[in-house]
C-alpha cells in the first residue's frame, strides 16, 4: 500500500484542481475515456491463456491537462502430466499512472506532476514506484505529425528480483510522436527514459492504429522495457507484440 500513496495524491490532486475549474467554467464533453484488450487461447498439445489490456482517461480543463492510465499483461500455461493438468503463470506484469498538467500560456506547454505504480512478478524489477515534476511541451507540429517532448526530476523506488531494493533522485525524459497517416490509420512511438546512477529504465511503444468505425481501433503494437543492470538470471530486455481492439468514447 505505501507504493500507492503518491498516485493516489496525484490523482487527487488532479481531480481536486479539474473541479476547482470546473466550478468557473462548464467544460462539459472535455473527458476522454478508451480501453483495448487483446487475448490468445490455445489447446491441444499447447494449452495457454494470455490477454494484455489497457485504459487512458484523459480530462482536459481550462487550466489542467489530466491523464489517468493502467495497464497489465498474463499468460499462463497448461500441461497434463500423469494424466493431471497443471498451470505455470509465466507472465504477470501491471502498472498504473497519474499525471497533472497545468497549462502554460504558450500552446501545448504544461508543468506537471506524476505518479506511477507497477508490479512485474517475472521481471527485472517486481515492483517499483516513482514521482517526478517536469515541462512538457511540443517541438515539432505540422498538418498530421507531432512530436511532444517532457523533462524534469524525480524520485525512483524499486524492489529487484533478487530482492535488494534501489532508490534515489532520477532524471526523466520522454518523447511521444504521432503520425496520421490517413483518415483511417495512426502511427505513434512513444519513448520514455529513467536515467539514475544506478539503472538507466526506459520503456517504448511503437503502433500503429487503424479505424473500424467512429469509436473503435484495431491496434498492431510493439513494445519493450529495458533496463540497463539486473540481476545475473534476467535479461536486459522484455518485448511484447499484441494486437487489440481499442474502444474510445
Amino acid at each position: 500500500m505505501k507504493y500507492l500513496i503518491p498516485l493516489i495524491f496525484a490523482s487527487g490532486l488532479a481531480a481536486g484542481n479539474a473541479l476547482a475549474e470546473d466550478n468557473e467554467v462548464d467544460h462539459t464533453g472535455n473527458v476522454m475515456l478508451s480501453a483495448e484488450i487483446g487475448a490468445i487461447t490455445t489447446s491441444g498439445n499447447t494449452a495457454g491463456t494470455s490477454v494484455t489490456g489497457r485504459f487512458e482517461i484523459l480530462q482536459d480543463t481550462l487550466r489542467w491537462s489530466n491523464e489517468y492510465t493502467g495497464n497489465g499483461y498474463f499468460k499462463e500455461d497448461r500441461a497434463r502430466v500423469n494424466g493431471e493438468e497443471t498451470k505455470q503463470r509465466s507472465a504477470e506484469r501491471y502498472q498504473f499512472g497519474a499525471k497533472a498538467g497545468y497549462k502554460l500560456l504558450e500552446e501545448n506547454s504544461t508543468l506537471f506532476a506524476l505518479a506511477t505504480f507497477s508490479e512485474d512478478r517475472f521481471g527485472a524489477y517486481t515492483r517499483s514506484a516513482s514521482v517526478g515534476v517536469g515541462h512538457g511541451f511540443r517541438l515539432y507540429q505540422s498538418d498530421n505529425k507531432t512530436l511532444d517532448m517532457e523533462a524534469g526530476p524525480g524520485f525512483f523506488k524499486a524492489t529487484r528480483a533478487n530482492g535488494e531494493e534501489d532508490r534515489g533522485l532520477v532524471l526523466r525524459g520522454r518523447a511521444a510522436f504521432r503520425w496520421k497517416v490517413s483518415d483511417n490509420a495512426t502511427f505513434a512511438q512513444m519513448l520514455t527514459v529513467e536515467r539514475a546512477s544506478w539503472n538507466t529504465h526506459s520503456t517504448s511503444e511503437t503502433s500503429l492504429s487503424a479505424r473500424i468505425n467512429g469509436s473503435m481501433h484495431m491496434k498492431a503494437a510493439f513494445s519493450a522495457i529495458n533496463d540497463s543492470t539486473v540481476p545475473i538470471d534476467k535479461q536486459n530486455t522484455d518485448t511484447q507484440t499484441s494486437v487489440t481492439l481499442v474502444y474510445s468514447f
